[in-house]
Protein backbone atom coordinates (compact mmCIF):
# COMPACT_ATOMS: atom_id res chain seq x y z
CA UNK A 1 0.00 0.00 0.00
CA UNK A 2 2.74 2.47 0.98
CA UNK A 3 4.78 1.49 -2.10
CA UNK A 4 1.83 2.35 -4.34
CA UNK A 5 1.44 5.69 -2.60
CA UNK A 6 5.14 6.52 -3.11
CA UNK A 7 4.87 5.56 -6.80
CA UNK A 8 1.75 7.69 -7.20
CA UNK A 9 3.48 10.65 -5.57
CA UNK A 10 6.55 10.06 -7.71
CA UNK A 11 4.45 10.08 -10.90
CA UNK A 12 2.62 13.20 -9.77
CA UNK A 13 5.94 14.85 -8.94
CA UNK A 14 7.30 14.08 -12.41
CA UNK A 15 4.17 15.55 -13.94
CA UNK A 16 4.37 18.69 -11.82
CA UNK A 17 8.10 19.35 -12.16
CA UNK A 18 8.19 19.07 -15.93
CA UNK A 19 8.64 22.62 -17.14
CA UNK A 20 6.33 24.76 -19.19
CA UNK A 21 7.16 25.43 -22.81
CA UNK A 22 7.12 28.94 -24.28
CA UNK A 23 8.10 28.54 -27.89
CA UNK A 24 11.33 26.56 -28.22
CA UNK A 25 12.45 26.82 -24.58
CA UNK A 26 11.53 24.54 -21.73
CA UNK A 27 12.46 24.45 -18.07
CA UNK A 28 12.82 21.35 -15.90
CA UNK A 29 13.25 21.31 -12.15
CA UNK A 30 14.58 18.13 -10.55
CA UNK A 31 13.86 17.15 -6.96
CA UNK A 32 15.82 14.17 -5.71
CA UNK A 33 15.24 14.10 -1.96
CA UNK A 34 12.12 13.68 0.10
CA UNK A 35 11.93 15.28 3.55
CA UNK A 36 11.21 13.62 6.88
CA UNK A 37 8.00 15.65 7.01
CA UNK A 38 6.82 14.16 3.69
CA UNK A 39 7.63 10.60 4.80
CA UNK A 40 5.89 11.07 8.15
CA UNK A 41 2.86 12.66 6.50
CA UNK A 42 2.47 9.54 4.34
CA UNK A 43 3.23 7.16 7.23
CA UNK A 44 3.05 8.73 10.72
CA UNK A 45 4.48 5.53 12.26
CA UNK A 46 7.48 5.33 9.92
CA UNK A 47 10.82 4.37 11.48
CA UNK A 48 13.27 6.80 9.85
CA UNK A 49 16.64 8.48 10.25
CA UNK A 50 18.63 11.00 8.24
CA UNK A 51 22.16 10.45 6.96
CA UNK A 52 24.06 12.71 4.56
CA UNK A 53 20.92 14.73 3.83
CA UNK A 54 18.87 11.66 2.84
CA UNK A 55 15.98 10.11 4.78
CA UNK A 56 16.20 6.33 5.28
CA UNK A 57 13.15 4.20 6.14
CA UNK A 58 12.79 0.62 7.36
CA UNK A 59 9.99 -1.97 7.26
CA UNK A 60 9.90 -2.14 3.46
CA UNK A 61 9.01 -5.70 2.49
CA UNK A 62 11.30 -6.19 -0.51
CA UNK A 63 14.26 -4.68 1.36
CA UNK A 64 13.70 -7.04 4.31
CA UNK A 65 13.97 -9.99 1.91
CA UNK A 66 17.43 -8.96 0.65
CA UNK A 67 20.52 -10.75 1.89
CA UNK A 68 22.97 -7.94 2.66
CA UNK A 69 26.40 -7.77 4.26
CA UNK A 70 27.47 -5.06 6.70
CA UNK A 71 30.43 -3.08 5.38
CA UNK A 72 32.12 -0.17 7.18
CA UNK A 73 30.60 1.91 9.95
CA UNK A 74 29.77 5.35 8.53
CA UNK A 75 28.00 6.96 11.48
CA UNK A 76 25.75 6.56 14.49
CA UNK A 77 22.51 7.99 15.79
CA UNK A 78 23.39 11.09 17.80
CA UNK A 79 19.97 12.73 18.25
CA UNK A 80 16.40 11.53 18.76
CA UNK A 81 13.54 13.51 17.25
CA UNK A 82 10.10 12.16 18.03
CA UNK A 83 8.44 15.56 18.37
CA UNK A 84 8.54 16.99 14.83
CA UNK A 85 9.74 16.39 11.28
CA UNK A 86 12.71 18.80 11.27
CA UNK A 87 15.51 16.23 10.85
CA UNK A 88 19.27 16.65 10.67
CA UNK A 89 22.00 14.13 9.86
CA UNK A 90 22.39 11.21 12.31
CA UNK A 91 18.95 11.95 13.79
CA UNK A 92 16.25 9.28 14.18
CA UNK A 93 12.71 9.08 15.46
CA UNK A 94 12.71 5.49 16.78
CA UNK A 95 16.30 4.22 16.92
CA UNK A 96 18.18 4.60 20.22
CA UNK A 97 21.13 6.91 20.70
CA UNK A 98 24.38 5.24 19.72
CA UNK A 99 22.85 2.88 17.15
CA UNK A 100 25.62 2.23 14.61
CA UNK A 101 25.09 2.96 10.90
CA UNK A 102 26.89 0.79 8.33
CA UNK A 103 27.05 0.79 4.55
CA UNK A 104 25.91 -2.37 2.76
CA UNK A 105 28.45 -4.11 0.51
CA UNK A 106 25.83 -5.05 -2.08
CA UNK A 107 23.82 -1.81 -2.41
CA UNK A 108 24.47 1.91 -2.12
CA UNK A 109 20.83 2.87 -1.45
CA UNK A 110 20.46 0.73 1.69
CA UNK A 111 22.12 1.29 5.06
CA UNK A 112 22.31 -1.28 7.84
CA UNK A 113 21.80 -0.21 11.44
CA UNK A 114 23.01 -2.28 14.38
CA UNK A 115 20.91 -1.58 17.43
CA UNK A 116 20.60 -3.49 20.70
CA UNK A 117 22.07 -6.60 19.11
CA UNK A 118 19.76 -6.53 16.08
CA UNK A 119 20.31 -5.63 12.45
CA UNK A 120 17.83 -3.34 10.67
CA UNK A 121 17.86 -2.47 6.94
CA UNK A 122 16.94 1.08 5.86
CA UNK A 123 16.23 2.19 2.28
CA UNK A 124 17.08 5.70 1.02
CA UNK A 125 13.82 7.49 0.21
CA UNK A 126 14.42 9.66 -2.85
CA UNK A 127 12.36 11.11 -5.69
CA UNK A 128 13.19 11.21 -9.38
Amino acid sequence: MIHKLFYALFALGLFLITGCSNGSESTTVAIDRISAEEVLTLDPNADIFQYDGVIYKTNIDWVEELSLTKDVQIGEIKTINDANADFKDEMANKLPLGAKIFSAKERGDILIVESEGGIIKYLAIVEG
